[in-house]
């Protein structure tokens, strides 16, 4: 192995990818972590995972096979088990004849080879594949056959006896409850999936399951309503509620550990006509903490944003509907100004995200821990940063006023459609006008749109009419992309981007602000003064190929 990784390196140096010294660099390290020397170069960011496998292709002779374009064959995947499939590194992803066709993080693997061969008792093909490719086939093809197993053993198992109140005790042996195995397989295919939510709903005879991926919603199985019975309670005993409650909604939270990626799920149960609906909201702990510069901003946008952020004192106002990613910006800002010299508090309904070095209280209405009233300690707790996860009422918008007038740096959301209208909120809310001018310094608007799958987009002419609803000059050449779908992708898109829309509070907005002035003047001038609307930010990102024009539409034409 060391002699191909040495000819791997010398190939890497002739090409020009890779230098003398940090070819010796990467061999240094190769021998302290025992990782394979095309693992570390792309872990560096030295070449990138495609890069790698041409190269190897090149250098072995074996050609490799991009799976999120090829069409596998389902059937021939459970030739061997799950459990085997991620130890190898390997997918069975055609069968010719008595020929297996196998996509391998590494083909050299003589031994895996070997195993696949004794298993199916079929001749074995490598081709090279990325561990990400692998990885993503795997969970795909093997996940949704677990779930369709623990779905059969449960509904099996589920006798006229079951139906009626089950008792807890019944339903926390993990190892062998149906119940228990059939919801972790509906959460664990949930996160591999990359849904943001689960939605278990009860209607007259079924009860449907659907995941929001990239910000839509898509049915997945359908249950016996037979079953809901267990299925609802179960639930409760994860987010240690009221089981015998049925009349009121309860709200829960879980912590599970998904094939080693730490998961937080809040559990929301609201009463129906025909029982009670679940909602999973799932947040990854890891993933929380982006940087600032991959949320999104456009180069403008974000030179505004960190100018925000090296404010001393006053708010900054982060606004937008439910879901728009508000709470991602918030802790990538908190991120950025998290530091040894600075006190940072953040009070949260809830904490959805642990960061080191940062004070964060939980919201908790029961015994009196309010957002008011934790501010108020927090204000005697001598910060210099305060984190509000939202200004809900009065009380909390003047005390969060009353902080940045007093040479605090405030952040806090907003449920407001953008920027302009934020400043009317505050007031609405009973705050002074010129008390809103003086405290509040910046405020950023956002929503979110499906990003285009980079793989299966396809470019075309922008029409006439297209050029005219995205308020581009007709008579330019525009090119557009269009969503396609293929294996890596969700029809088309594959994850999701946010789009701004940034206001600084200067001497302008700040006389309109005092003399009441109106949303849309207030609007008028920013954009007058260099303000990219959301609708004008999404139009860029569409010319940019990163979303679809259907994408741009869900945002409003606003101005």
């Amino acid at each position: 192995m060391n002699k191909n990784n040495i000819k791997l390196g010398e190939l890497l140096v002739s090409l020009g990818k890779l230098s003398e010294e940090q070819l010796k660099a990467v061999l240094q390290e190769q021998k302290k972590s025992n990782k394979k020397m095309g693992e570390i170069l792309v872990a560096k960011g030295i070449i990138s995972d495609k890069e790698l496998i041409e190269i190897l292709e090149f250098q072995l002779g074996i050609p490799h096979v991009d799976l999120g374009k090829y069409i596998i064959n389902p059937e021939v995947v459970k030739l061997i088990p799950e459990s085997m499939a991620r130890r190898l590194g390997a997918i069975i992803v055609d069968k010719r004849g008595e020929t297996l066709v196998v996509g391998m993080v590494n083909p050299l693997d003589i031994f895996a080879v070997d195993d696949i061969r004794l298993v199916t008792g079929h001749n074995v093909q490598p081709v090279i594949c990325t561990e990400a490719d692998v990885n993503r086939a795997i969970d795909k093809y093997y996940s949704e056959d677990k779930t369709k197993e623990m779905l059969e053993e449960f509904e099996e198992s589920v006798t006229p006896e079951y139906l009626g109140d089950i008792p807890e005790e019944d339903l926390t042996d993990v190892n062998s409850a149906p119940v228990v195995k059939l919801l972790n397989s509906i959460i664990v295919q949930a996160v591999n999936m990359r849904a943001s939510d689960i939605h278990i709903e009860p209607f007259d005879n079924i009860v449907r399951v659907r995941y929001r991926v990239d910000g839509d919603l898509q049915e997945i199985m359908t249950l016996p309503k037979s079953t809901f019975s267990a299925v609802i309670t179960r639930i409760k005993i994860m987010g240690k509620m009221d089981i015998a409650e049925r009349r009121v909604p309860q709200d829960g939270r879980v912590e599970m550990d998904i094939e080693g990626e730490p998961i937080d799920l809040r559990i929301s149960v609201l009463p129906t006509v025909h029982g009670e609906k679940v909602v999973f909201r799932i947040l990854h702990r890891e993933a929380g903490m982006l940087l600032k510069e991959n949320l999104g901003f456009t180069e403008e946008n974000l030179e505004r944003f960190e100018k925000l952020l090296m404010q001393p004192y006053g708010i900054i106002l982060v606004t937008g509907p439910t879901g728009s990613g508000k709470s991602t910006t918030l802790y990538s800002a908190l991120s950025d100004l998290n530091s040894m010299e600075k006190n940072i508090v953040t009070i949260e309904d809830p904490v959805e995200y642990k960061i080191k070095g940062i004070n964060q209280v939980q919201v908790n209405i029961k015994s009196g821990m309010t957002f008011a009233a934790g501010l108020r300690s927090i204000l005697r707790q001598d910060p210099n940063v305060i984190m509000i996860g939202e200004i809900r009422d009065a009380e909390t918008a003047q005390i969060a006023v009353r902080a940045a007038i007093t040479g605090h740096l405030v952040l806090s959301t907003l449920h407001t459609n953008d920027t302009a209208s934020s400043v009317v909120r505050l007031v609405d809310m009973g705050i002074e006008p010129y008390l809103v001018s003086s405290a509040v310094v910046g405020i950023v608007s956002q929503r979110l749109v499906k990003k285009l799958c980079d793989r299966c987009k396809k470019p075309y002419e922008a029409s006439y009419a297209e050029k005219n609803t995205l308020r581009i000059d007709t008579d330019r050449h525009v090119q557009l992309y269009a969503p396609v779908g293929c294996e890596a992708c969700n029809k088309g898109y594959k994850g999701r981007t946010a789009v701004h829309e940034v206001m600084l509070i200067d001497e302008g907005v700040r006389r309109l602000i005092d003399k009441g002035a109106s949303t849309d003047d207030i609007k008028n001038y920013a954009i007058k003064n260099g303000m990219t609307t959301l609708f004008d930010d999404a139009v860029l990102k569409a010319l940019d190929g990163v979303t679809s024009t259907e994408e741009v539409l869900q945002i409003g034409y606003g101005i």
